[in-house]
């Protein structure tokens, strides 16, 4: 049986009640600043999760002026399992065993002994230690449930390729048979039909005739419009039919699942093929974003300018570390390849703050 996940205020709650019990025994009637400096830190503790390292630094005077350390131990393994920045957690944990050791106020330096001091100094060490280390534990934990639901959610994109693609070949393949075959032998029965209609004195055979052969031209027309439907949808859209337009890129950044903006500024006159190959240049480029760089913030552009269609993705640098996630590697490629169709270019390439761009110019009007 798998336990629930306690709720985050759950959790807020009993980290206060352990601060507030704390400070409650270690309350000295005669010493008014560390009583101050405890009852600070318990109510800092409340915006833990909101402002983690102004806490800890709220925290540190309840360390150096008073018995009660609880509450500091809370704030130094909240910082550790949000920060990122390892420097600053590094010195906040030496800030917090020099406040837990440095006596207050500091004694005559004769009466200070080296054994002592040594042992107290281990067991602070010892005791910031515990709870960092634990934040970052969480921390991983906490990245690689993202990681792993990031992988599920590319495998079961990937699946949905696949499929695709096994549906647009049998497609292909379909209106290929119906295309030779079909619609030949129906072109057949036109032909005969239609001569067997001019020869026959016979009224009865020559309304026959004329039926078939009005049902056998319907049935072309029909055959023809069906084989156009099936060779348009096998280039793999993400919805089989209709083809995607520019008006649906919004929808397509909002469900990219990344953090990104749009900004498009285009004419109404922008031709079919265009519009596709400027929606399949994003999302590739919004793909590549969420499996190459995990965290970033993505900034998608589209406008006209001087006649032409472009086109930027930019993103920002990963803010987690990335895993290999399965691909053909010809995303890029094919959407070159597109362009080049229509005569335009595309370049993609690093940001000089390491992040990575690409950028598409097509010609509004095929050369």
């Amino acid at each position: 049986m798998k336990l629930r996940p306690l709720h985050p205020i759950v959790i807020d709650l009993a980290f206060l009640a352990v601060a507030v019990t704390d400070a409650a025994i270690n309350i000295d009637p005669t010493d008014l600043l560390g009583n101050a400096s405890m009852g600070l830190a318990c109510v800092a503790l409340i915006f833990r999760r909101r402002w983690p390292l102004i806490v800890f630094l709220l925290t540190l005077p309840a360390a150096l002026l008073s018995t009660g350390i609880f509450a500091s131990l809370i704030a130094i393994y909240t910082l550790a399992s949000l920060t990122r920045r390892r420097p600053i957690l590094i010195a906040g944990g030496v800030a917090l065993i020099a406040c837990y050791t440095l006596p207050w106020p500091p004694p005559p330096f004769t009466s200070v002994s080296g054994f002592d001091t040594i042992i107290t100094l281990g067991y602070a060490v010892a005791l910031a230690m515990a709870p960092a280390l634990l934040g970052q534990l969480v921390q991983a934990q906490r990245d690689l449930s993202l990681r792993l639901k990031e992988i599920s959610e590319a495998q079961e994109h990937q699946r949905l390729l696949t499929t695709q693609t096994v549906l647009a070949k049998e497609r292909a393949q379909l209106a290929r048979e119906m295309h030779d075959v079909v619609s030949h032998q129906v072109s057949l029965i036109a032909v005969r039909a239609g001569a067997l209609q001019v020869r026959t004195n016979d009224p009865e055979t020559k309304e026959a005739a004329t039926t078939i052969r009005q049902l056998s031209v319907n049935t072309l027309d029909e055959l023809r419009h069906m084989v156009t439907v099936l060779r348009a949808s096998g280039s793999l859209p993400t919805d089989l039919t209709p083809q995607p337009t520019i008006g649906e890129l919004a929808q397509l950044v909002a469900g990219s699942g990344i953090s990104a903006t749009l900004e498009a500024d285009l004419p109404d006159d922008v031709s079919p093929p265009v519009q596709r190959a400027v929606y399949r240049t994003v999302q590739e480029a919004l793909t590549n974003v969420r499996k190459h760089a995990p965290g970033a913030d993505a900034a998608v552009r589209v406008w006209a300018e001087n006649g032409d269609i472009r086109a930027t993705v930019t993103n920002t640098p990963p803010t987690r570390p990335m895993l290999a996630l399965p691909g053909s590697g010809h995303g890029l490629l094919g959407l070159r390849e597109r362009a080049e169709l229509l005569g335009g270019t595309i370049e993609s390439g690093p940001t000089g703050d390491d992040g990575y761009r690409v950028q598409l110019r097509l010609p509004q009007k095929k050369p």
